[in-house]
């Protein structure tokens, strides 16, 4: 999910890795650890055992996404809460990839809950786990010898904002370092070329002379919880041919004011579907709110609600982006580019 938003706080995005003997190639598991590699996080150089055998997963499903995209599932010793993403990734990855899967905790995972499950490696972003507050971090969990990888997307700069490097090099750069790190570096390729075809067929694809303002409207009441330009509903909107309503906004999941919305007169909403707030809870309030019931897009409900793993850095985000230049082109407001979404991943 989202990181801290206000309606619900922020699941824990966790994967971690453990010894333990197999056998196979590039794509069946790996052989048991016999070497350290390292691999450029946060920009700066990290040393990881590999391959990891026992990896613990966590939060809003994107992080078990680029797992289920490797084919690791056989290295998942645990997973935070499943339940929450099972249906989108099921739809992508298949039922089976999920069968054999261990729920470790349905909430938030302590320092003892990760420790318990054993791990050798901890992957987490800051504000989706790693949190100084919460006493989970990849300096804590060094001190236990457990290797800790951030997530790209929530890498941070210098005054404490995430976001250091475009959505999609973010994406791939994840990818990429998974592949390392869990010795299916030749899957980790095969992934990230097929979400750049795609990209580049969106890319190709017709364009409007206005590209249409989207707003990612992921919770809200008094303030709204989107994603600015460092996130990766920025990289979707802008594959789907839309404009992203908070580019201004230089962070990545972050909230904004009311006024913010009806300034940026947005010709379509696209909504984060999970249980903390419904999506018709969220339609409710925006078609009755006196700032927003009388705009054009609300009016005539250009709205697409897809899940929090489809919005959150992961594989799932190339699907996200051709379901959402379907539904632009559903409304007349891209031009017909004959491209079909490769999963429906509609709640």
């Amino acid at each position: 999910m989202t990181p801290l938003r206000p309606a619900r706080a922020a699941a824990l995005v966790l994967v971690a890795g453990l010894l333990a003997a197999c056998s196979g190639g590039a794509d069946a598991r790996p052989t048991a650890v016999s070497s350290e590699v390292s691999v450029t996080n946060c920009g700066v150089d990290t040393p990881f055992p590999a391959p990891a055998q026992r990896m613990y997963v966590g939060g809003d499903g994107n992080l078990l996404a680029m797992v289920l995209a490797l084919g690791a599932e056989d290295q998942v010793a645990g997973v935070v809460g499943l339940d929450d993403a099972r249906g989108p990734l099921s739809r992508v990855y298949g039922a089976a990839s999920l069968e054999g899967l261990t729920q470790a905790t349905p909430d938030y995972p302590t320092m003892e809950n990760v420790i318990a499950r054993r791990p050798d490696v901890v992957l987490a972003g800051w504000s989706y786990g790693y949190s100084e507050d919460t006493k989970l971090t990849p300096e804590l969990l060094a001190d236990r010898d457990i290797a800790g990888y951030v997530l790209s997307e929530s890498c941070r700069q210098p005054d404490g904002r995430r976001g250091t490097m475009p959505p999609w090099d973010a994406l791939r750069e994840d990818i990429d370092n998974l592949g390392v790190i869990t010795g299916r570096e030749d899957a980790a390729e095969r992934v990230n070329a097929d979400i750049t075809a795609r990209r580049t067929a969106l890319e190709d694809a017709p364009q409007a002379t206005r590209p249409p303002t989207v707003f990612l409207f992921d919770s809200g009441t008094k303030q709204i919880f989107t994603s600015g330009s460092e996130g990766a509903p920025q990289a979707i909107i802008e594959a789907a041919g839309g404009t992203n309503a908070t580019a201004g906004v230089k962070d990545t999941w972050t909230e904004v004011s009311w006024e913010q919305l009806v300034s940026s007169q947005p010709d379509f909403f696209a909504f984060v579907d999970y249980d903390g707030q419904s999506f018709a809870d969220k339609v409710k309030v925006l078609e009755s709110s006196p700032a927003t019931k009388d705009l054009p897009a609300v009016k005539e409900k250009r709205y697409l609600n897809l899940p929090i793993p489809a919005w959150t850095s992961s594989p799932l985000n190339i699907d996200a982006a051709e379901q959402l230049r379907a539904a632009l082109e559903e409304h007349g407001l891209v031009p017909a580019s004959g491209i079909r979404p490769e999963h429906d991943l509609q709640p």
